[in-house]
């Protein structure tokens, strides 16, 4: 069985591979009635980088670990993609439905671990 570290590890590495920008790791494991583990949360440019992003997690995590996503929605407008793997909900935005959502501060006791930017 897969460690959720390193699932966090290979969604991470799936988004910098499309260049997806200003990653933030949200650990939702003191958090009382959460519906997973961690987010990973980030954002892509445009509708097609957002959708490249997510093809690249899919393959990064399905090529280095087996395994497959139990859902992801959002494909159709890429504008929010979330997908979801169990323990981990990888949410991939453009930039201003990012701001407009926040999910980061919307789990207010959550532990946020910033990810840098690859330039």
């Amino acid at each position: 069985m897969i460690e959720t570290e390193e699932l966090v590890k290979q969604i991470t590495e799936g988004i910098q591979e499309k260049k997806g920008r200003d990653i933030v790791v949200a650990n939702l494991t003191a958090t009382d009635n959460s519906v997973c583990k961690y987010f990973v949360i980030c954002e892509g440019n445009t509708p097609t980088q957002v959708s490249a992003i997510a093809d690249s997690i899919s393959d990064y995590v399905r090529n280095n670990t087996g395994i497959k996503p139990i859902g992801i929605e959002g494909l159709r407008n890429a504008r929010w993609v979330v997908m979801d793997y169990g323990d981990v909900l990888a949410h991939i935005f453009v930039p201003e439905d990012r701001a407009f959502y926040n999910l980061e501060n919307l789990w207010a006791d959550a532990h946020l671990t910033e990810i840098p930017n690859l330039d």
